[in-house]
């Protein structure tokens, strides 16, 4: 049985979502992406999927047209919407979308997550901390998912790296008070150029030039994951 996925968002993680899947085609066949949505032109998701500076050229044809709202990726056609509200979304009925990944990083609790479900979706993973939901990281707690969960947080790159991990020392040891640093890659909230871009001082400044400490909610989602 093949699960149908609409993925929220082609943003870093939501082209990488859609990358990855498509590397592990012939391991994950009961896995397809069958539509997209994201406020940018296709023909844009497109270029952005096609050419990633980081991961290099994508081993696909990939075109677009922006009059009809498609992606294709190997001649398969992808419709893209471009709906701002996740609850007017009507990919469940047009494109059988079953599983939504959401990865907008505006979506990030059960209340707001919420409305997929309302639009007909079955289940959601969000690709972000969002409070306290059940968060999960495969290889450490997947087994304690129920069929009642229909939204679930895949957390952070910092948890999904710092889980598995705590749960080998909890194990083995036993953890009584933890703490952690996180070298972290700049992202797309950072500058680029120095700027008023906040009230906190440090973060306005060029982030590829700059050590820039910074909070981190990776240490509080860890107990979601590992609760002991």
């Amino acid at each position: 049985m093949t699960v149908k996925i609409g993925i929220n968002g082609f943003g870093r993680i939501g082209r990488l979502a859609f990358r990855r899947i498509m590397e592990l085609q012939d391991k994950a066949s009961d896995i397809e992406v069958v539509a997209i949505n994201d406020l940018t032109t296709p023909s844009m998701l497109a270029y952005l999927l096609k050419y990633d500076t980081t991961h290099g050229t994508l081993n696909a044809d990939v075109s677009a047209n922006d009059d009809t709202s498609t992606l294709t990726v190997n001649g398969k056609d992808y419709h893209i919407y471009s709906e701002k509200d996740a609850r007017n979304l009507p990919w469940v009925k047009n494109d059988g979308v079953e599983y939504v990944l959401e990865c907008t990083g505006f979506y990030t609790s059960k209340e707001k997550a919420q409305a997929h479900i309302d639009a007909g979706a079955k289940r959601v993973l969000i690709s972000a901390p969002a409070g306290k939901i059940p968060t999960i990281v495969y290889g450490v707690n997947q087994d304690t998912l129920t069929s009642s969960d229909t939204i679930v947080s895949a957390g952070s790159c910092t948890t999904q790296s710092l889980a598995p991990m705590a749960r080998l020392l909890q194990d083995k040891f036993g953890i009584e008070v933890g703490t952690m640093t996180t070298i972290h890659a700049y992202t797309s909230t950072q500058m680029i150029l120095d700027g008023p871009r906040s009230s906190k001082k440090r973060t306005n400044r060029t982030a590829a030039s700059n050590t820039i400490p910074h909070s981190t909610g990776a240490a509080k989602a860890i107990g979601l994951v590992v609760p002991e």
